[in-house]
């Protein structure tokens, strides 16, 4: 029965449209399948976010000129990376985007700047996410100090307070000392949690 067969894959979807003559709306298709995936990769790949941005625009132009002559050898997906990885080369040898020309088309403008926007903000969730990872490492009393420092951004005096055991009438001295050692305290923990991002790969090296 017509109602079993199986969905049809990403791939078979996108030729269909071809089939039909829409290579716009083809490329559309496979940049809203695709898009999130590749532009991550040209982020990891390129270290910065307004490298990858030109290069999958650059990317997403190439697709758009070639999709209506893939010869279909391999998967789409396998086909996109390999263009992505040449305009990765091409980036890094200085020919820049204007040397290929722009497609003067707001659909794949819009639907680029749609897939940018949505994968930076699925990185950046991540990232918050894998951050609050290595903060959940710290004892409590470290992860109350980050809190009230940066989440917070109390004085020392007033972190002070929170800290010292006479919470009723500490000294100026005592409030001082404590300042001063929670400082530094202070400082030891953002250099083990800088040290653990480097090695989950948060910060450069």
């Amino acid at each position: 029965m017509e109602g079993d067969r199986p969905a049809p894959t990403s791939d078979e979807r996108v030729r269909a449209v071809l089939q039909a003559g829409d290579v716009g709306q083809a490329v559309t298709d496979l940049l809203r399948s695709l898009g999130p995936e590749v532009f991550g990769f040209l982020r990891g790949a390129l270290g910065n976010d307004g490298d990858a941005d030109e290069v999958f625009a650059a990317t997403s132009e190439r697709l758009w000129r070639s999709l209506a002559t893939f010869r279909w050898q391999c998967t789409l997906r396998t086909w996109t990376y390999v263009i992505a990885r040449h305009e990765v080369v091409r980036f890094l040898q200085g020919e820049r985007r204007h040397k290929v020309g722009r497609v003067t088309t707001s659909a794949l403008e819009e639907v680029v700047a749609a897939v940018r926007t949505e994968t930076l903000s699925a990185l950046r969730s991540e990232k918050k996410s894998k951050v609050k990872a290595l903060r959940d490492e710290l004892p409590v009393d470290d992860r109350t100090l980050l809190i009230l420092r940066v989440d917070r951004n109390l004085q020392w005096e007033e972190i002070a307070h929170a800290f010292l055991p006479d919470v009723d009438s500490p000294t100026e001295e005592e409030i001082r000392r404590e300042a001063a050692r929670l400082r530094k305290r202070f400082q030891i923990i953002r250099k083990r949690l800088a040290d653990r991002a480097r090695e989950e790969g948060l910060l450069p090296r």
